[in-house]
């Protein structure tokens, strides 16, 4: 047994299949079939069940790969410690949400290349659950994702900001009164795969609010532009940094409390890039702080 093998098996349980596996890990099929035999020879044990069309992973096979995750992460944290680096090279690979890939996502990577030079930083766009998945099975070491209401318990979060929701409308719309604009105009809804998706679609249920649905639509920059042509209204999270806001209205939400999208940083606790992860956290916050210098201050008050 090889960690060569135990990646392959760790590839399966992502992949699905042998032969996407055989893609992921640059094998053919036959030898990740030779290998996985060769594991459960060796091991004495069935890790997959064969009846199936498709070989499946037993429950056996589903806790030694939760085993194998560990033993990887480990291997691949030797070198690193020894030399104190902790994770301050080689591939940071980060998950971002949409809504965080038009200006924060891009400034933070600029900020890790310029003071740390041998790290390389790669990028998944997703949605807040897929991309914490990812984190799971070792193909992420972190994401800027909205707050779920439960983590996985071995998870660790970092704080970057708090978004209010607001509706968001086309300036040629007279009317500021937010409720009845989402009563009668089309609505254009942020997914509700989504975790603020989900919380709008839930803020709407509470307030006993009907919308008109025209479109559902995942990324921001595509629902303001919607908007910006009048064809319809949304809600959405006020993003804490953009570099090229449309010229749209934002009003806030009707009723007393504002509802706020929590954006943070989602990690392994274990994780062995754990040190790069707080760095980037750390560029995150230097950003926001200085883009907040930056602004005039009358608009640092409506912030």
């Amino acid at each position: 047994m090889t960690i060569r093998v135990l990646k392959t098996l760790i590839a399966i349980d992502e992949c699905g299949t042998f032969s996407a596996a055989a893609d992921a890990v640059f094998l053919t099929h036959a030898a990740v079939s030779q290998q996985m035999r060769g594991l459960e020879e060796e091991w004495q044990v069935k890790i997959f069940d064969r009846t199936k069309r498709t070989p499946e992973l037993t429950p056996t096979g589903r806790a030694l790969v939760a085993r194998a995750r560990e033993v990887v992460a480990a291997y691949d944290g030797i070198l690193p410690s020894v030399l104190g680096d902790t994770g301050l090279s080689g591939v940071l690979s980060v998950g971002a949400v949409s809504t965080t890939l038009n200006a924060m996502v891009p400034m933070t990577i600029a900020r890790m290349k310029r003071d740390y030079p041998k790290l390389n930083v790669s990028v998944v766009p997703g949605l807040t659950i897929p991309l914490i998945q990812q984190i799971e099975r070792g193909t992420l070491d972190l994401a800027i994702v909205s707050k779920p209401r439960l983590l996985p318990r071995n998870f660790a979060w970092l704080d970057v900001a708090d978004e209010p929701l607001e509706v968001l409308v086309s300036q040629e719309t007279e009317s500021s009164d937010a409720r009845e604009l989402l009563q009668t105009r089309p609505f254009i809804r942020f997914t509700r795969n989504a975790v603020v998706g989900a919380d709008i679609e839930q803020w709407l249920q509470d307030q006993g609010i009907i919308v008109r649905e025209a479109m559902e639509l995942e990324n921001l920059e595509t629902i303001s532009s919607m908007v910006l042509f009048n064809l319809g209204v949304s809600i959405v999270p006020r993003t804490c940094l953009s570099l090229t806001p449309l010229p749209l209205k934002h009003l806030p939400l009707p009723g007393q409390k504002p509802v706020i999208r929590k954006l943070g940083i989602a990690y392994r606790s274990d994780s062995v890039k754990a040190r790069a992860i707080v760095e980037f956290h750390t560029r995150v916050l230097e950003i926001l702080r200085d883009q907040m210098l930056e602004m005039p201050a009358v608009m640092r008050a409506k912030t």
